[in-house]
């Protein structure tokens, strides 16, 4: 009975062992080392300064480059389109014996969201923010009839973003903002999101980006007309900026190429 006992303990320790060793990838400030996933990517993140993952974030691709240079080792944190994730080491090294690395779909280390079992309806009752969308609209109405402020503001071809007040009441932040059209050409909305970036302002320094849920549109054009402005509130959870965060709010026009970040 002893050595059944040891022999399964020993069994499952190994197990574990095998499944927290990550695989390693050497990169080098002289060459460009390149991962091609099986999937688009949506988001990569190395955990020190020294090391640089670049990727198109505009258009999904399905690679992404690699750059290092002298310093201690890191790790590379990759989530693909689908949701999965893929984890390795880095580390620096002066030569160079592999530049190219093919990742196969088995070594991703997880899901970003599990698949769920079936999940419960939820009650009216549970459903806090639906219930809050009369209030969300008064005090909406509220901030637009106060005094006019500026907090920052973005042009490009003629058209004007500015965030004017950033309120926090409750367990929401109502961020006041405007959208002006100066062009000759009408402004249709494709979309405006509300990002919060974490990372170092360093030229190859890593950054996080995490779009925000917005609770409540209040008064959101579809379309701003030409040589009109027009002003709304987003409404969102509420959030407190870190010393290295910053809060990124891009405006994309649809069937066109406008397209303004604003930055704060």
């Amino acid at each position: 009975m002893k050595t059944y006992i040891i022999l399964v303990i020993t069994i499952c320790s190994n197990y574990l062992t095998a499944q927290q060793s990550l695989d390693t990838i050497y990169a080098n400030d002289k060459k460009n080392v390149a991962l091609f996933f099986p999937d688009p990517i949506r988001q990569g993140i190395t955990g020190a300064s020294n090391f640089v993952f670049t990727y198109n974030r505009e258009k999904e691709q399905y690679f992404g480059l690699l750059q290092a240079t002298p310093g201690t080792e890191s790790n590379l944190l990759t989530v693909t389109k689908n949701g999965q994730v893929y984890s390795y080491i880095l580390k620096y090294k002066e030569r160079l014996s592999q530049l190219n690395y093919f990742i196969n779909p088995k070594e991703s280390i997880g899901k970003e969201q599990p698949e769920r079992t079936k999940e419960k309806p939820i009650s009216k009752s549970q459903d806090t923010y639906s219930n809050r969308i009369t209030y969300f609209q008064k005090f909406c109405s509220y901030l637009l009839k106060s005094k006019y402020e500026t907090i920052v503001t973005k042009r490009k071809k003629g058209i004007k973003l500015q965030l004017q007040k950033m309120v926090y009441n409750a367990s929401e932040v109502y961020l006041v903002l405007e959208i002006k059209n100066s062009s000759e050409i009408d402004f249709e909305i494709d979309y405006l999101k509300v990002y919060r970036v974490n990372g170092n302002k360093k030229r190859k320094a890593s950054f996080q980006r995490l779009e925000q849920k917005v609770l409540h549109r209040h008064k959101l054009p579809n379309q701003v007309w030409r040589g009109k402005k027009n002003r709304f509130v987003y409404v969102l959870p509420k959030f407190v900026l870190g010393d290295n965060e910053r809060l990124r709010i891009e405006l994309k026009e649809l069937n066109g190429s406008r397209k303004i970040v604003l930055k704060n």
